[in-house]
């Protein structure tokens, strides 16, 4: 089923412009979205056909299926809750059947779990944000090579460090100043985690399976050794920065395939080293959060939108920002503790009022 088909068979129940518009932070460049509500034709419902929802192509116009909108209504989710909220004048068509869903009906205490904790993983994604801002990984990937260290004294050198600078003398590696890894023989240490000792086989007679295969190797090799052999030095592996470092690269380079590069642009040119727009969105979503353990009541047009705006445009510093998050979050946890919304909404009055709308579409 298809957007047009929806409006051509007058099967739209209520339809209004959504996102920055309807919170009051629509600047010039602010995108149009619409979201709306539909129903199903009473054999489509009925049959094999139940669509939940439809979409363009880029998400930027979204409507739902009367009995997917309540459900979601009644998770209280903060998208769906928006749209019974919607202003006024954002407001372009309304079948008088949606006066019978109201965001009061539906309005619980799990609005701290779905406002803030959706808010809440937000700024954790804006902290893992700011690291990879702040932190950035080169492409060219490191082998574990990287994180083998030979111990010297009191101290340890890089491996690949030592490997280059060891000494021509005592009939290894003569006339030459490196060793290879390849020559190299690991053997594991007993009662030790990553400790090996290493010996070298300039000949390469002894067939030692060297420190690493390849590079793309996730860990070092152990080679079988002769008895009478005798270590030339010993060698720490720290696969655990290892480990750490492969999943930071990994989720370094996706974050930067996937990113939006006006947006990144955008807060490089302010220098906050955060995602300011998204940043600005997770401070509303709080500030929603805590008016309806203040008030029962959800209006998503907000008062502060200069401050908010300021946010978006790069105008505040991370911490800053993170402190009025920080701010909202405690002021969210005493509201809902004395608040006398249910713990959930009604199921029982939930489904009245969609059985009563749907009677009212099929009749």
């Amino acid at each position: 089923m298809e957007l047009d088909h929806l409006k051509t068979k007058n099967l739209i129940l209520f339809e209004a412009i959504s996102g920055s518009r309807s919170f009051g932070l629509a600047t010039e460049n602010s995108d149009t979205d619409i979201r709306g509500v539909y129903y199903l034709p009473k054999e489509d419902f009925f049959g094999l056909n139940y669509i939940p929802q439809i979409s363009n192509e880029t998400n930027d116009i979204t409507y739902y299926e009367i009995g997917r909108l309540v459900e979601l209504l009644q998770k209280n989710n903060p998208n769906i809750l928006e749209i019974l909220a919607s202003p006024e004048d954002c407001i372009l068509r309304k079948n008088a059947l949606m006066d019978l869903l109201k965001p009061e009906d539906f309005l619980s205490k799990l609005c701290k779990d779905t406002f803030a904790g959706y808010a809440i993983s937000q700024i954790k994604k804006a902290k893992g944000l700011n690291k990879k801002i702040l932190n950035p990984i080169d492409k060219e990937r490191k082998s574990i090579l990287d994180f083998c260290y030979i111990l010297k004294n009191q101290g340890s050198v890089p491996l690949k460090k030592w490997l280059r600078e060891f000494p021509s003398s005592g009939g290894v590696s003569e006339g030459r100043g490196d060793l290879s890894q390849e020559k190299c023989g690991l053997v594991s240490i007993d009662n030790t985690k990553g400790m090996f000792a290493l010996f070298y086989n300039e000949s390469g007679d002894l067939n030692y399976k060297g420190i690493i295969q390849n590079e793309e190797a996730n860990q070092v090799s152990v080679s079988s050794v002769p008895k009478e052999e005798k270590p030339l030095a010993y060698l720490f592996c720290n696969l655990d920065a290892y480990s750490t470092y492969c999943k930071d690269y990994r989720e370094y380079w996706k974050w930067v395939s996937e990113r939006n590069e006006d947006r990144y642009n955008v807060n490089q040119n302010h220098g906050q080293n955060y995602d300011s727009k998204n940043m600005m969105h997770t401070i509303r979503l709080l500030q929603s959060c805590e008016q309806i353990f203040k008030t029962n009541s959800l209006n998503i047009r907000v008062e502060n939108r200069n401050e908010l705006l300021d946010i978006k445009a790069g105008k505040w510093s991370y911490e800053n920002a993170m402190k009025k998050a920080e701010r909202l979050i405690k002021s969210i946890e005493h509201y809902h503790s004395v608040s006398t919304l249910p713990d959930y909404p009604d199921p029982d009055k939930t489904k009245r009022i969609l059985i009563e709308i749907r009677e009212n579409l099929y009749q």
